[in-house]
């Protein structure tokens, strides 16, 4: 009890921080390398002073891939700094230090620090928050950070890690086109913005034309490539999974995360894992890091809350924050291979999203689709212009105002049918974690 009112003053002077760094650039996005040296330069170079770095980007996955590393590293004892982005409910999921969620006494003090030495001049919210991170990170003692980019790669804060100790790209698709474009060539060129001369990167499955551009780019800089495929592949195998590269055959046990997809997931991470010098983890440490792995808002079953208790008895409630086409695949294609029962959806997407290419792989579910708009967004599609959307590809949609009223349609329409539906949220991280906070 004695704690609380300190903790809800640290919650109340981060947010009005954060507010502070929203306002120093009139651009969500603007991506460069210039502002972010000029800030780690006057905080004295804290990017220099970071553990060993694995640097991720990528499509889809990285969350994943960076969730699955760390379940097996901290297994094996090692000591974790982590960096995602974005946050579901708080902003201090963004940052682990050595296994655990920044405080916000701490957030609050980088930040400050942070805003000092930025002098007011202009710069945008990741690149002045990757900044305190870094300071964070390098405060720290740790034996390693997994940092994953924030968007592209060749142009964000995060590539001023000069030598990282590996690099890894995961499935490419397209995503945030109004920055990187709308071919996948171009978009790949970026992603592989992060390689380094003489660091290996290890790439999960890529489209041919990604690939391409990802070998001939490795090439240029002198990047040693594991490629999936080639030199490492994973499947499915009984009760678990056959691991194999160039260093022998691992016997694994299936991911905790759902989804067949994450099966290549976690196949990237024993990839990354196996070559990450001076980091010899044994067999038992990556299998645990399968088992044990976290990480909400991915294919995550909702079993209880005030939400769950608005759905059809006996109904499974799937929460998947995936919003662009290659996730929308990924996603359809798991439902597909599970029993069949009745399929709900509960859609919201950002205006700057592809919601016909998200949708499209879904058609042959026949699901029926309730839309909602993205909680406290403004650059949220109108529920009404995503279910015509939907109606376009020959599927019965309807617009709801919230998540809540959604849930309440769906088990008016369902009843008590046998078998009960399966009901996904999906389409945008940010309703998923609107979800996730108002379920808890």
């Amino acid at each position: 009890m004695l704690g609380a009112p300190t903790l809800d003053s640290d919650l109340a002077a981060q947010a009005g921080i954060l507010a502070r760094l929203e306002r120093l650039h009139p651009r969500v996005i603007d991506l460069s390398l210039g502002r972010i040296h000029r800030l780690l330069a006057a905080l004295d170079r804290p990017e220099l002073r970071l553990p060993p770095v694995v640097h991720v980007a990528g499509t889809n996955g990285k969350g994943s891939l960076l969730a699955y590393m760390r379940a097996a590293l901290e297994a094996a004892g090692r000591r974790v700094h982590v960096y995602t982005s974005p946050h579901l409910v708080r902003f201090n999921e963004r940052i682990r230090l050595a296994g655990e969620t920044i405080s916000p006494a701490y957030l609050c003090r980088v930040l400050e620090e942070t805003e000092r030495a930025n002098a007011g001049q202009e710069i945008t919210f990741f690149e002045v928050t990757t900044a305190a991170a870094f300071l964070a990170f390098a405060e720290t003692p740790a034996d390693i950070l997994l940092l994953e980019t924030g968007l592209g790669g060749r142009l964000d804060a995060t590539n001023v890690v000069e030598r990282p100790l590996l690099t890894a790209i995961t499935p490419i698709s397209h995503d945030h086109h109004q920055f990187l474009g709308h071919e996948l060539d171009g978009i790949a060129f970026e992603k592989a913005g992060i390689l380094k001369p003489g660091v290996a990167a290890v790439l999960g499955p890529q489209p041919d034309e990604a690939a391409a551009v990802i070998v001939r780019r490795a090439a240029e800089v002198g990047a040693p490539l594991l490629r999936h495929g080639a030199d490492w592949q994973i499947a499915a195998e009984g009760a678990g999974l056959v691991y194999r590269s160039r260093l022998g055959e691992r016997h694994l046990p299936r991911p905790a995360l759902a989804g067949t997809f994450q099966i290549e997931n976690a196949g990237l991470a024993v990839a990354c894992l196996e070559r990450l010098d001076g980091f010899a983890l044994d067999a038992g440490a990556i299998a645990r890091g399968l088992e044990e792995v976290e990480w909400p808002a991915r294919m995550q079953p909702l079993t209880e809350g005030p939400l769950v208790a608005l759905a059809p008895p006996g109904a499974q409630i799937w929460l998947d924050g995936g919003h662009n086409p290659g996730a929308g695949q990924v996603v359809a294609e798991t439902l597909a291979g599970w029993p069949k029962r009745p399929l709900h959806m509960v859609v919201a997407m950002l205006d700057s999203k592809d919601p016909e290419g998200y949708l499209s792989p879904f058609v042959p579910l026949r699901p029926k689709l309730v839309t909602v708009p993205v909680p406290g967004s403004h650059a949220s599609i109108e529920p009404e212009r995503l279910a015509e959307v939907a109606e376009g590809l020959g599927l019965e949609a309807e617009a709801a105002m919230d998540p809540a009223t959604a849930m309440a349609r769906i088990a008016a329409e369902s009843g008590r049918r046998a078998p009960p539906p399966r009901i996904l949220i999906c389409g945008s991280l940010y309703l998923a974690g609107e979800v996730l906070a108002e379920n808890a």
